[in-house]
Parts: C-alpha cells; sequence; structure tokens
C-alpha cells in the first residue's frame, strides 16, 4: 500500500531534483529516505524561491512517484554527501498553499499553518496528498 510524503525544499534545489530525477531531503539525510517504498508518492513543498534567501513561494511545486532501489549517497562536493532516491516526477502545477489550507487535515492551526513544514519531510495522509495532487493537477 502506497504512502504519501511531503519534502521542503526550495523552489530551486526541486527544481533540480526534477530534472535530476531524484528527491533529496533534511539537507540530505538518508533516514527519511529509507522510510520511502517503492510506489511512494512525494509532494514538495517550497517556502522559499532559493535556498538562504528570503523571497517566498509558499507553493507546492513538484510531485512524483518513488522509484524502484534504496537511498543512496551523491557526492554534491568532497565534504558534501547528501543521500537521495529515485523519483519519477510527473507533469504538475504549482500550486499555492494558500487556497488549500483549509482542506488540509495535517495543518491543525491555520494561523501557525507553516509549523508542521519544519520537520522538513513528514508523512500525510492519502486523502491529503489527493487535495494537493487535485490541486496540481494531478490525478493519482
Amino acid at each position: 500500500m502506497a504512502r504519501y510524503w511531503i519534502g521542503v525544499a526550495s523552489k530551486k534545489h526541486v527544481q533540480g531534483g526534477v530534472l535530476g530525477g531524484f528527491a533529496q531531503v533534511c539537507h540530505g539525510k538518508a533516514g527519511p529516505l529509507n522510510r520511502m517504498e517503492e510506489g511512494d508518492w512525494i509532494v514538495y513543498y517550497s517556502p522559499t524561491i532559493k535556498f538562504g534567501q528570503k523571497e517566498p513561494c509558499k507553493s507546492f511545486t513538484a510531485i512524483g512517484k518513488i522509484k524502484e532501489g534504496d537511498a543512496y549517497p551523491f557526492a554534491m562536493s568532497e565534504d558534501f554527501i547528501p543521500w537521495r532516491r529515485d523519483v519519477s516526477f510527473v507533469k504538475s502545477q504549482e500550486t499555492p498553499i494558500q487556497t488549500l489550507l483549509d482542506e488540509l487535515s495535517f495543518i491543525k492551526d491555520k494561523q501557525k499553518w507553516g509549523f508542521p513544514f519544519r520537520r522538513g519531510c513528514f508523512e500525510i495522509s492519502q486523502e491529503d496528498f489527493q487535495v494537493i495532487a487535485r490541486a496540481m493537477g494531478v490525478v493519482s
């Protein structure tokens, strides 16, 4: 049975993952990726356009299905070797989170809706996934 995940990353980082066909979460930690299995789905939420900068994005920016295989290390530089997981991203449209706040059950406090995203990667219900996927133009 498929599980559903949200990964949090800047829009620019997400775009790199989509182009490369991989997921990378929580600054490259393996743990969250190891909990995912082939056939699971991941949706990316991007709080900002570019990592380390303040320009807001506040949108769901990509969606894809976890492919066969385990998480693996990838040397981005000599001293930064994050873990990745292969993903088949599907065509989708960027969707502002503000349009979905009232429909998402994992957002308990609508005034402090950003709180759950601080975890960097977390599991959501199939129902919440379907709300996001439909808004992004994806039928799962």
